[in-house]
């Protein structure tokens, strides 16, 4: 795993690894969440293009073999999800650039961003009831801010892929750019934004984004406290089998 920042003119780009699918997992975020910290902290930083490795943006968190909100770990507040709403509270713009899929917790990852481009191959997807789970990492607060209640319903009722051109259509994607020019139409962006007089961006952004940390941290309480008991159900465990084997869950609604 690794995060690495590196600066073009006024943009700092994050950029993450967990190959081969990029899974979310505590270390990552709270990686993530320390090179926010350092853009946040650093003047000559404007704007932030987050963006990973590989063929996947983020296939989200692996229930099956590392489940970070896995029944059984109960602190007061559970640290993967502290991580999360943390990435909510960056003050510097951030525009994500999205490729392959961003899936579960992934989906969650792009949406700390203000903008996302993606290329025409990405998927949204938000697949918690096929996996006989709540959706995490804030999604039941934040998809509905950036699609409507409809479109976010949709996503989260059904598990459906939404593909690129879709994402467009939505405004889940605020930019499409093919897959080998993504990070150059990312980056189009983020300079454009880090282009404007920095403390009237980040005032007018703060305005707009509110207090988007403390939803996310009720949010995911609330998010984790349904996680717990669907966990012990057997459709829980029905539906990792499920995804793990590539077929659709049969559930029961135990």
């Amino acid at each position: 795993m690794s995060v690495t920042t590196t600066r073009e003119g006024h943009v700092a780009v994050v950029t993450f690894a967990r190959p081969p699918h990029n899974f979310a997992d505590l270390a990552l975020i709270e990686a993530i969440g320390a090179a926010f910290d350092a853009c946040d902290a650093d003047r000559e930083v404007r704007a932030i293009l987050l963006r990973s490795e590989g063929r996947i943006f983020c296939a989200g968190a692996d229930l099956a073999n590392d489940n970070p909100v896995a029944d059984g770990v109960k602190p007061e507040r559970n640290p993967f999800y502290v991580a999360a709403a943390k990435l909510f509270g960056v003050k510097k713009p951030v525009v994500a650039a999205v490729q392959g899929s961003a899936v579960g917790a992934g989906l969650g990852l792009s949406l700390v961003a203000d903008f996302r481009v993606a290329s025409p191959e990405a998927r949204f997807v938000a697949n918690f009831v096929q996996l006989g789970f709540h959706p995490g990492f804030g999604i039941s607060a934040v998809l509905e801010r950036v699609v409507g209640r409809q479109r976010a319903l949709m996503m989260l009722l059904t598990g459906r892929r939404v593909k690129g051109d879709e994402a467009y259509d939505w405004g889940l994607a605020d930019r499409l750019a093919a897959s080998d020019m993504l990070d150059t139409a990312a980056m189009a962006l983020a300079q454009e934004i880090a282009a404007g007089a920095p403390l009237a961006v980040q005032s007018t952004r703060a305005t707009l984004r509110g207090d988007l940390r403390a939803l996310v941290e009720r949010q995911t309480d609330h998010e984790l406290a349904e996680q717990a008991w669907l966990q012990k159900t057997r459709d829980f465990a029905e539906g990792v089998r499920a995804v793990a084997e590539r077929r659709p869950g049969r559930f029961t609604g135990e």
